[in-house]
């Protein structure tokens, strides 16, 4: 990472079914191996289950469940004088959004269950309706923080 300049961001084009940021962020984030194709279908397939499911729309239930696995606070390790502290930091949104992504597909792969897209549906449902893992990631982060609140002083 060069020191002299600031990275500049890459603008995200919205997905071509539902013109969604977000869910071009989900496509990129599921993908292994260049297959976007196969990734854009996991989450339409994903999308299709939740509709039938709750019957409302699913990308309101999408953006609710990444509204809500998204950290508000996180630690970062920092040493000060031969001891690591972690450190509570507030959360910029974009890491926050692409650590909710990040945790919702991590424990959507660990459910059982067939198919992938029938995985990621129950997660999101989950987490839109504010249970599942990813949520309890969320609130492990936030915990941890707490707890390190001494240390605040320490910020970088």
């Amino acid at each position: 990472m060069s020191r002299r300049t600031a990275i500049q961001k890459r603008p995200i084009p919205p997905d071509p079914v539902h013109n969604s940021r977000l869910v071009t962020m989900m496509v990129r984030r599921i993908m292994r191996s260049g297959k976007k194709s196969l990734a854009s279908r996991i989450i339409y397939d994903a999308f299709k289950l939740i509709e039938q499911r709750t019957g409302s729309d699913p990308i309101g239930v999408f953006e609710q469940a990444i509204k809500n696995a998204t950290p508000l606070v996180e630690v970062k390790a920092r040493r000060v004088g031969g001891a690591t502290y972690q450190v509570p930091v507030e959360v910029r949104s974009d890491r926050g959004t692409a650590l909710a992504l990040r945790w919702l597909i991590q424990f959507s792969r660990q459910r059982t269950g067939r198919t992938m897209s029938s995985k990621l549906a129950n997660e999101l449902m989950d987490a839109a309706n504010q249970t599942g893992n990813a949520i309890r990631k969320r609130e492990e982060t936030h915990r941890m923080a707490e707890a390190n609140k001494a240390f605040a002083h320490y910020r970088y």
